[in-house]
């Protein structure tokens, strides 16, 4: 099977992989590196995501649009264990949303049916 996995920047793996692991629930697939610097592959369910650090030489601040069955559900598990500024909302072009910010300024923008 094909497909396209997101390559989103950090400066630091050990805060990546606590935030992304402990806090929103992936799993590590395979990582490399020291405490510090490294890659480190995660999933959760169908959805996979590469984090880099430090990605020197590409862009920082990515976006990822993780496309899920229910919006609500990922609010309600992360919103105690990661600062959300907003709640779920149903966007005017059919869809319910909510974005969350990791600790190098990414954002993970969950996209999910509308209500």
């Amino acid at each position: 099977m094909e497909k396209a996995v997101p390559v989103l920047p950090a400066d630091d793996i050990t805060v990546a992989k606590h935030f992304y692991v402990d806090k929103l629930g992936f799993r590590v697939t395979f990582e490399a590196g020291d405490a510090r610097h490294g890659i480190m592959g995660i999933e959760r369910g169908t959805i996979s995501l590469t984090i880099d650090a430090p990605m020197s030489g590409h862009g920082r601040e990515a976006c990822v649009s993780l496309q899920v069955n229910d919006a609500d559900t990922y609010y309600r598990e992360w919103r105690d264990k990661v600062e959300i500024k907003d709640p779920p909302r149903d966007e005017d072009w059919g869809a319910r949303t909510f974005s969350v910010h990791d600790p190098s300024g990414n954002t993970i923008f969950v996209i999910g049916p509308p209500k």
